[in-house]
């Protein structure tokens, strides 16, 4: 949108419009791609400006492309963040995030509620019990995989924050049109919200950097900080970083995921309210029911329900499975086509019975997503 609009856009409009600009040579539309390793700069000094960090450009895509600029713009206008960083796989964003924070000795408070999540999640004071002069942020999923549970966004960032940490929100199941702001998982959205200086427990976010011969982040980047210190500190190093195809396929989609999305969301719905009245199904675990324990927190944090498990004896499920049509067996989630998976015997195989129990996935259970 190159223009100011007369009001702020609604979340649809954002999936469509946010970052969009006609090709400044070109007066192309939609965003070209730059499959560009490196780029020229326009003058000795120009180029040790974008070295020393006096001034942004791209230098090459490892650390800049017009292409994932635009995707990470967009990606930050949707989630309500101040900036964002595209990376290749939501692993690396885990680790970047937290890496740019935590050195030896330091620690992190988790959920347990994490991938292969145990229903029984931590009340928040729990988590401030856990918090010691060491730790350095709090860390969960916004909806756990695969038992669905829904934590409390907000308490835990009181918690956080009260103890000068920030909250680190993995939202792989909440992403898009269904989610809640300030994700990581492909993308790392700062919601720029949160005082580095003030915390004093992250000194090279405020004090003199070595590596930039006496420069510092906070006063050169405010509410921006962090990202920037991803980028420059850790994905110029690792590498882990989205390429230009990549980018640009990742613009189509949020073009239409409102209509998608709402489909997909009443589509499953339907469904986990069909397997929760099948004499068969034992259970149905759908954060849309309001059978499930996390749907009055679901229907706070997200826009609608999403994702469902129905469960069922084993042997009957895997008959079930095999016998269907349309469904594919598979491990994944956030496609358009549905699938179906027995996480106790694939994805969390590796854990134990009384570790499955304890994250309600039993053994001689199925699910379905």
């Amino acid at each position: 949108m190159t223009d100011k609009p007369y009001k702020q856009p609604e979340f649809e409009t954002l999936h469509l419009h946010a970052s969009q600009d006609v090709g400044p040579t070109t007066n192309a539309l939609p965003n070209s791609i730059y499959a560009t390793t490196g780029f020229t700069f326009n003058d000795a000094q120009h180029a040790a400006d974008f070295f020393s960090l006096k001034a942004f450009g791209n230098i090459y895509s490892r650390i800049g492309n017009s292409t994932f600029d635009v995707f990470e713009k967009r990606t930050a206008a949707l989630e309500g963040g101040i900036s964002a960083l595209a990376t290749s796989p939501g692993r690396a964003t885990q680790f970047m995030a937290i890496a740019i924070i935590a050195g030896a000795g330091d620690n992190i408070v988790s959920s347990s509620n994490l991938y292969g999540g145990m229903l029984c999640q931590l009340d928040p004071e729990d988590f401030r019990a856990a918090i010691d002069e060491n730790t350095k942020a709090i860390f969960f999923e916004s909806m756990g995989n695969p038992t669905y549970i829904v934590v409390d966004i907000s308490a835990l960032a009181q918690v956080a924050h009260s103890n000068g940490i920030p909250l680190i929100v993995d939202n792989t199941f909440g992403i898009g049109v269904c989610g809640h702001g300030t994700t990581i998982a492909g993308v790392i959205v700062d919601s720029g919200k949160f005082d580095w200086s003030r915390s004093g427990k992250f000194p090279s976010f405020t004090k003199l950097s070595e590596g930039y011969h006496g420069f510092k982040f906070w006063d050169a980047f405010g509410p921006a900080t962090f990202v920037v210190k991803v980028l420059v500190e850790v994905q110029r190093d690792l590498g882990a970083t989205m390429g230009p195809f990549t980018a640009f396929l990742l613009l189509q989609g949020p073009e239409t995921m409102s209509p998608r999305a709402e489909r997909h969301c009443a589509n499953a719905l339907a469904l986990a309210r069909f397997l929760e009245r099948h004499s068969k199904v034992s259970r149905a675990m759908y954060v849309g029911l309001p059978s499930h324990p996390s749907h009055a927190l679901a229907n706070r944090f997200f826009r609608e329900g999403q994702y469902m498990g129905g469960r069922e004896n084993i042997a009957v499920g895997s008959r079930v499975f095999d016998a269907l049509k349309l469904a594919s067996n598979l491990a994944n989630v956030g496609g358009a086509k549905t699938l179906v998976i027995h996480p106790a015997t694939t994805t969390h195989q590796q854990l134990n019975e009384e570790e499955l129990n304890w994250r309600m996935l039993n053994a001689s259970k199925s699910e379905s997503n």
